[in-house]
């Protein structure tokens, strides 16, 4: 257990096949996320409890000294509460100046998110997407998250983006990933994004299987409450 760290509760960089099991931290001061790891591969959490006063899990490519790809991160059975920013966030970090990193193959499955709270809008997401630095991430699983009702936020937010405060550049690429068995309860009316940032930077191939909000199931993205532009492709929302 760790209480008040002044910075990241867990900090990876650069590193291979760690297992992180039974991990709880209490965070309160400003850029004080939970698990980050920079440029790592086959990553497992499990049963961690994180209450940060920023994003409990992120998942990045290159960032600082570490450089490379990120894969193969399975975060399980665990319980998130962000007191600013995301539950779970992609993407944001690479090595732009060697075309981007590839962040692939990342699942989370049976999380409960109790809170979600972001005052600016551009880091709306409990489930976060936003690729930058010209990354691309492909083969994301969220499988069987409950998120209850949250303060300030949205559920989910899938962008290639430029963020000119973080990436010289925008991301590259999304595609692949799939929301399966999420459910939501709670009364936020802000529309969840899924945007490309142009024709060559795009997201395709998003599928939300037995999405349910507020216990309706969502077959649609005008039932979902979701805001795509021309720049993605293959959203699909199904029951099964």
């Amino acid at each position: 257990m760790l209480l008040d760290p002044p910075h990241y509760s867990i900090y990876i960089g650069k590193s291979e096949h760690i297992r992180i099991r039974n991990f709880k931290s209490f965070s309160t001061r400003g850029w004080c996320d939970g698990i980050d790891m920079m440029a790592s591969t086959h990553i497992e959490i499990e049963d961690v409890f994180l209450r940060t006063s920023d994003d409990c899990i992120a998942v990045y490519g290159s960032r600082w000294d570490y450089k490379g790809d990120s894969r193969c991160v399975k975060v399980k059975d665990s319980i998130l509460w962000a007191d600013v920013a995301h539950a779970m966030n992609i993407g944001g970090h690479g090595d732009y100046l060697r075309g981007g990193d590839l962040i692939e193959d990342i699942q989370f499955s049976n999380i409960d998110i109790l809170e979600h709270h972001e005052p600016q809008p551009g880091y709306w997401g409990a489930m976060n997407i936003n690729v930058g630095d010209n990354n691309t991430v492909r083969n994301v699983i969220f499988d069987n998250i409950r998120v209850e009702d949250f303060e300030l936020g949205q559920l989910v937010d899938i962008r290639v983006v430029w963020n000119a405060k973080y990436n010289p550049v925008a991301g590259k690429r999304i595609e692949n990933v799939h929301f399966r068995n999420v459910t939501y309860n709670g009364k936020s009316e802000n529309k969840n994004r899924i945007y490309g940032f142009d024709r060559e930077r795009n997201v395709e191939g998003v599928t939300f299987t037995n999405l349910r909000i507020n216990g309706e199931l969502i077959l649609s993205q005008e039932q979902g409450n979701f805001e795509m532009n021309e720049f993605v492709s293959d959203i699909l929302f199904l029951n099964e």
